[in-house]
């Protein structure tokens, strides 16, 4: 993964695990981190595009 990515994506995956520990197993919680994922998957597609441009 090149350098600048790293801290776009590192955020999402300390707060699903936030939220993993946290809440209880269910439909909810799953559906709260595939969102997040795609979330995490726009954020670092942005970055790139960003850096692209540079």
């Amino acid at each position: 993964m090149p350098e600048h990515l790293p801290a776009i994506s590192k955020p999402c995956h300390d707060f699903a695990a936030t939220m993993i520990d946290a809440l209880p197993d269910s439909p909810e919680l799953l559906t709260g981190l595939r969102r997040l994922l795609e979330a995490k998957d726009a954020f670092v597609r942005a970055a790139v595009a960003a850096h692209r441009q540079e």
